[in-house]
């Protein structure tokens, strides 16, 4: 995925931590929606990226952005998940077909059955930024939070002065 692009499968419906069917074009009706595709619930460096995204959700809820992840794990792994550390945004499930979402954004290891670290930003349905990372590292909040300053938006502020950007990690 590169910014520009089309998201390549909005009308994929996915489960959430509690079984609730979303499809994937609803994250950003309302507005930007920031995607997190991390690899294993319960992991360390996944624990850290979506409690660090979780300590400051308001600074996306006041420039208006929805966050979800999405992994590859069941349901029942990211309900466990969702409810041991209390995330105030969906955790999606992408398992089966297994990594179908995944694979469509280029997000896939198929050797380890994860999904890799992307986060893509996605506005009307294409992609404003993207941030990838290491396997075994997890991406800094300072990193998810540029894509807000890709927004223009900062608190209270909302989307403004789109400029496509792809920090570096």
């Amino acid at each position: 995925m590169a910014v520009g692009d089309a998201f390549p499968v909005p009308d994929t419906v996915l489960a959430d931590q509690h079984g609730d069917r979303l499809a994937l074009r609803e994250l950003w009706e309302q507005g930007p929606a920031l995607l997190v595709c991390v690899p294993a619930a319960f992991s360390t460096h996944c624990t850290a990226e979506l409690g660090a995204l979780a300590f400051e959700v308001d600074r996306f809820d006041e420039a208006g952005v929805q966050l979800a992840a999405l992994s590859c794990d069941p349901v029942p792994a990211l309900r466990a998940w969702g409810e041991d550390r209390v995330y105030p945004f969906p955790l999606l499930s992408d398992f089966w077909p297994h990594g179908q979402v995944c694979r469509a954004l280029g997000a896939f290891d198929a050797e380890l059955g994860v999904a890799r670290r992307l986060s893509l930003l996605v506005v009307d349905g294409r992609v404003r930024w993207v941030l990838r990372g290491e396997h075994g590292a997890p991406r800094p909040l300072k990193a998810h939070l540029a894509a807000l300053e890709a927004l223009g938006a900062e608190p209270g502020v909302g989307p403004a002065g789109l400029e496509p950007t792809t920090p570096a990690v």
